[in-house]
């Protein structure tokens, strides 16, 4: 069962981003604010759960959660200002957007830019260990994979309505093939090498 809060004295508000090894599309993050008796049975990294349970738990992150909210960084923004400054500024929008100010942040992974005036603790694998983290996971998750799916509609060719945009055998193939769209991030490796090959037969196979 993953925790409530960290502190229970302050209003938190757990942080998750996704899409950051991606090849083409949006960084998304999430921040959700919980209330401090709420608790769930499955709710977990979102990487973890199926998609209709993903879906489910949407439904009930939206009525429960004292506040939420999602934020995206372009594929633009990413290539200008690097992928780790995007994954904290969409984590910073996500806080903007919220509509009951925080008092604290947990935030998912090891490294975070501040948010001003509003203390963080950084929690690695915190979306295994606070439900407000993998609520986040979950609304960002959900966010991103919708629009990949959706742009997928109009650049049929790279598969994203299965991979979402990673660096799949497929996506590599069709990157040769057809050449990269207006949404792939042109500072990243798009093309495949032999260094890349070992990770993308492993994530074709479901090991990763």
């Amino acid at each position: 069962m993953l925790k409530a809060y960290y502190n229970m004295n302050v209003i938190e508000a757990g942080l998750d981003e996704v899409g950051r090894g991606c090849l083409a599309g949006p960084v998304v993050a999430a921040a959700v604010i919980l209330p401090k008796d709420y608790s769930h049975s499955y709710l977990n990294d979102s990487k973890q759960l199926t998609k209709w349970q993903r879906m489910e738990l949407e439904k009930e992150i939206i009525r429960e959660a004292l506040s939420y909210a999602v934020a995206e960084v372009d594929n633009f923004e990413i290539d200008k200002i690097n992928i780790l400054k995007a994954s904290f500024l969409a984590m910073h929008r996500a806080v903007d957007k919220l509509h009951l100010k925080p008092e604290h942040l947990l935030v998912d992974g090891n490294r975070f830019t501040p948010y001003p005036l509003i203390p963080h603790t950084c929690i690695i694998k915190g979306d295994a260990h606070y439900l407000s983290i993998a609520a986040a996971s979950v609304l960002a998750k959900n966010y991103r994979d919708e629009l990949m799916c959706s742009l997928a509609n109009q650049f049929p060719h790279y598969g994203w309505e299965t991979n979402v945009g990673y660096p799949t055998i497929h996506h590599r193939k069709a990157l040769s093939l057809h050449g990269p769209c207006s949404y792939h991030r042109m500072t990243f490796k798009l093309f495949k090498t032999e260094e890349n090959q070992s990770v993308e037969e492993a994530e074709d196979l479901g090991f990763l």
